[in-house]
């Protein structure tokens, strides 16, 4: 079968990339070939950020290269990686990059995974050492494919991490471990310092956006790790710009306060191609503050409200911030 780039010789420069980006993004995303085409809307000026390149970027990706290692930087296209990377500051992700689910926002590739890399592990805990973190973020795809759907290799990892470089914080942002029984309870006990799943977005906006997940689960997964571990930090967060109304998200900010989640992340959906979700709107920074002050008053101990503000986005300091918090809470 032809491809889009097949008849590029005919067509201007401009129009073969976009071909090119197109073509890519079936062979990432099979699933949405047939899905007719969304408008990409401009961006506002709030939204732009500096294209990469700085010599700590670049040796952030050699070591990323080196050890073999998948970030969620770059497969998602996060639009922080230049200044994250800068700071030697990359969210790993464990366990292959192909997701076994299709999710309408995500950039991820989908598919059937390859067995799980055995010396990923270690390789992430090597990782860690040589850039010295004080704070590291562990992320995955979704396994459906696996028995506990990962939660083991989190285990390791985690394990990995703590012999290599003791005194790095580990955050973990799991997925669902929808149906995987006792996934969580493992993840839990190899002791995180935060345990981070996001809900992504409002109840009503799920057949759409996240299919293969259930709202009330992924709350659970939350509110479980507070009962097994009641001083252990969480965290999850949702974009906007999907077609939520603003009371949605003050459900959703009382549903977690309800699981007793410590901090909520809010940010800005970003359409990473024409066959993914459209983007509704652009919220502004106003609203923002707003959502902030309304979750602050609702009880969180950290808040990150902001256009570019992703769950991985600043980890390291917010994770301090987050301890002081509590401590101010407790009168210490």
């Amino acid at each position: 079968m032809a491809t889009l780039l097949d008849n590029t010789a005919t067509i201007s420069p401009s129009e073969a990339i976009k071909a090119g980006a197109a073509d890519r993004a079936l062979m990432r995303h099979p699933e949405k070939a047939k899905k007719a085409d969304s408008p990409i809307l401009r961006k506002p000026d709030w939204i732009r950020v500096k294209a990469p390149g700085s010599p700590v970027f670049k040796e952030t990706s050699k070591i990323m290269r080196d050890n073999n290692l998948v970030t969620v930087c770059e497969e998602a296209g996060c639009p922080n990686i230049g200044e994250c990377w800068s700071k030697k500051h990359a969210t790993m992700m464990i366990m292959g990059d192909t997701c076994t689910r299709a999710c309408a926002f995500c950039n991820i590739k989908t598919g059937m995974p390859n067995l799980l890399d055995v010396k990923e592990p270690y390789n992430v805990g090597q990782s860690v050492k040589q850039l010295d973190l004080n704070h590291v973020v562990i992320t995955s795809v979704d396994r459906d494919d696996l028995e506990d759907g990962g939660a083991q290799h989190f285990v390791e990892v985690i394990q990995a991490i703590r012999e290599a470089s003791p005194r790095t914080t580990i955050e973990v942002l799991t997925p669902d471990f929808l149906r995987k029984e006792g996934a969580v309870e493992a993840v839990v006990l190899a002791k995180p310092d935060v345990f981070n799943h996001n809900l992504e977005t409002v109840p009503s906006k799920y057949l759409k956006v996240r299919p293969g997940a259930r709202y009330f689960h992924s709350l659970r997964v939350l509110q479980q790790v507070k009962e097994i571990d009641p001083k252990m930090f969480t965290k999850s967060g949702i974009m906007v710009g999907l077609g939520e109304e603003r009371h949605e998200v003050l459900q959703v900010m009382d549903d977690m306060r309800a699981a007793d989640i410590d901090f909520m992340t809010i940010g800005q959906y970003l359409q990473p191609t024409r066959k993914h979700i459209a983007i509704s709107r652009f919220v502004t920074p106003d609203e923002f503050k707003s959502f902030e002050r309304m979750a602050k008053v609702k009880g969180f101990l950290m808040v990150a409200s902001s256009p570019l503000t992703r769950s991985s986005f600043h980890a390291g300091e917010d994770f301090d911030e987050l301890r002081k918090n509590r401590l101010s809470k407790m009168g210490m």
